[in-house]
């Protein structure tokens, strides 16, 4: 490779880990974060001692009606809480009749696998898991409330206690009476997989009613729990994401606190975390104006607590409400993992007819590395996870098969930079006139001329290695968003989708956090490697200010693996151990390249292209015509000033 060459390697790394460090809450951030965190508490203090005196009030309105025969819903605002279970092959679902909505949700793994167990974070070991199954939210963790304007007063399902009939294993009904013959219902079916269908209708109730009162308020809160064992990590893939009904789809900032009115109406609204989330679809789309938010938790605030939190999200929404009675509202609710062919398959089991695109939650990156990942990675991931190979043996056998694919790139990048080594002798001899730093136009040209003679473009060394870029960051997109990889081992590697570490303390460390990952240690080493051996190539290539410039970049690519180093010591093992594979196949290649090029022969190839230029002379092209008309110009300029110079001079 030629300079050009490591400039544009130098470039491609920039921008991928560049991306990476991006993505990253900078110190002014994180600062920023927990002094706004502080702020949120104070301010939750306050408004949970405002919820109380409303609560204590609230109580006591509600004892008025339990006391008031003649008042809605008298004999549902008392009453005892009881759950009801809902539960298939893969889901379980307890609902309260205080409220009525879904208080846990249970995600169940399948025998034998490791995709979907349950991580206790607090014990490091992982001898207390729960192998049977994830808990997406429990208790107060995610909260559901439906809000119903009344001519008297605003009716809130969460103040209601409802009355269970028709119950199965996968339907119930939830009655609240709000006087005789006059009730609200709740009717839950659970799919055959991660889907739950919700109608909630007013029977008998259209008098009480304003009758332009059509919409009903939606307030859904979830404290987004951390999962896996690596807190930064995984909060960076826990976000609220929304589609639109025009079929756009945006999600709230995940690596600060945002809020967020929305102009547009919503098709659906997804809770998540980096593997599993919560969605609720609307048939008739909430109206425009939701208020979103999301306040991302600090993980020093919780280092004690058994259970941590990454975000606190929020949704208020209005929904379509006939207080006739005569149509639902009718909702559904995906509560499964973000596992892309399920959520897409899953579209199948909704009532309501539409292009729910689910799979959007999975996300691949920006269009084009989605294109990547969707049509390429995707499938052959899958066919090989399909087959029953460990998944460390799938990332080595991804990495081989886009090695194989590139490799055509690789090696005329390669052969490029042979073909100017090759030539170096030559081009000491045709520039060695051109010592002088007012000279370096005419060495370029002169240099630019040579190729041109010998059909060499310095530049054919740079763009293969462009062309591979939009896979190592299709890479990058995919393989922390792969549930595939939960759970999996494979080496030393006790769970690929998280780090692997080493070495473990109890305070976090600036940049390095609270352990030192092994896998990111072996990337960073084969990054080394591979600057150090790239290097060597260029030593035979480059001339003059070339040469002292390349001496300037090799300290750039010795010293751009350790800022890697504190970038991904968080990131996936399944991530580092990719790039891990990827580079150090990239250093055998090229060490193979180099090893079965015969410099002789290559020489006398150019040479006999150059007499082949010299029979049928082609007129100069590219950067060559390029920096002649520079040159040219420069000259006309010179020669003007001169001209000036003199006519100054006579007057």
């Amino acid at each position: 490779m030629d300079k050009n060459t490591v400039i544009g390697f130098v470039l491609i790394a920039a921008v991928l880990f560049g991306f990476a460090w991006w993505q990253q809450p900078s110190e002014a951030e994180l600062k920023a974060q927990h002094e706004q965190y502080e702020k949120d508490s104070i301010a939750a203090a306050k408004q949970a001692t405002a919820a109380k005196v409303a609560q204590a009030k609230q109580k006591a309105a509600q004892l008025a009606a339990a006391t008031n025969d003649s008042a809605l819903f008298h004999t549902a605002v008392t009453g005892t809480a009881q759950n009801i279970v809902l539960k298939n092959s893969k889901l379980e679902l307890t609902l309260s009749t205080k409220g009525g909505t879904v208080t846990k949700a249970y995600i169940k793994n399948e025998k034998g696998s490791t995709r979907y167990v349950g991580h206790n974070i607090a014990d490091k070991s992982g001898k207390s898991d729960d192998p049977d199954g994830v808990t997406l939210f429990d208790g107060n963790d995610q909260q559901l409330s439906y809000t119903l304007v009344a001519k008297e007063s605003n009716i809130s399902t969460k103040d209601l206690y409802f009355t269970p009939s028709n119950q199965t294993d996968s339907t119930v009904t939830l009655t609240a009476e709000a006087a005789p013959g006059k009730t609200l219902t709740l009717t839950y079916k659970l799919g055959k997989d991660y889907m739950l269908h919700v109608s909630l209708r007013a029977n008998g109730m259209a008098g009480l009613f304003d009758p332009n009162a059509t919409k009903l308020d939606v307030n859904w809160h979830e404290k987004v729990k951390e999962q896996e064992r690596g807190f930064t990590f995984e909060n960076r893939y826990a976000r609220l994401d929304w589609k639109t009904t025009d079929g756009d789809f945006d999600h709230l900032n995940e690596s600060s606190n945002k809020e967020e009115n929305v102009d547009d109406q919503l098709e659906w609204v997804a809770f998540k975390n980096q593997f599993f989330s919560t969605v609720m679809i609307s048939k008739d789309g909430f109206d425009k104006g939701a208020d979103l938010h999301s306040v991302a938790y600090d993980k020093k605030d919780q280092e004690n607590n058994k259970v941590r939190y990454l975000k606190d999200l929020n949704a208020k929404m209005k929904a379509n409400f006939d207080p006739s009675g005569q149509k639902p509202t009718e909702l559904e609710f995906y509560i499964g993992p973000n596992d892309f062919y399920i959520l897409k398959d899953v579209q199948k089991q909704s009532t309501f007819g539409k292009d729910l695109d689910l799979e959007r939650v999975v996300f691949l990156g920006w269009p084009l590395f989605r294109i990547i990942n969707r049509w390429f990675t995707l499938p052959v991931f899958t066919f090989l996870t399909n087959a029953g190979i460990p998944m460390g043996i799938v990332l080595i056998l991804i990495t081989l098969l886009l090695k194989l694919i590139t490799y055509p790139m690789v090696k005329k990048s390669y052969m490029a930079s042979a073909k100017m080594r090759v030539l170096r002798p030559k081009l000491d001899e045709a520039t060695k006139q051109y010592d002088k730093p007012e000279d370096q136009m005419q060495k370029q040209q002169a240099m630019m001329q040579l190729y041109s003679e010998y059909g060499v473009s310095p530049l054919s060394g740079c763009l293969p290695m462009l062309i591979q870029m939009p896979i190592w960051i299709a890479m990058f997109n995919f393989v922390p968003n792969a549930i595939q990889l939960r759970g999996q081992s494979f080496l030393w590697m006790n769970d690929l989708s998280t780090y692997d570490p080493i070495l473990e303390w109890s305070s976090n460390l600036w940049l390095i956090g609270d352990h030192l990952s092994l896998t990111c240690i072996l990337f960073v080493g084969s990054q080394l490697l591979y600057s150090w051996f790239t290097m060597q190539l260029q030593k035979d290539q480059m001339i003059g200010q070339q040469a002292e410039q390349m001496k300037m970049m090799q300290w750039m690519m010795y010293l751009m693996p350790l800022m890697f180093f504190f970038m991904f010591n968080d990131y996936s093992s399944g991530l580092n151990f990719y790039y891990f594979i990827s580079l150090l196949f990239s250093a055998i290649i090229m060490f193979v390249l180099r090893k079965t090029t015969n410099d002789e022969k290559l020489l006398a190839i150019l040479e006999a292209n150059r007499a082949e230029n010299k029979k049928n002379p082609k007129k100069m092209s590219g950067m060559a015509a390029r920096l002649q008309r520079m040159q040219q110009e420069q000259q006309e300029l010179e020669r003007k000033r001169a001209e000036l110079e003199r006519k100054r001079r006579k007057l």
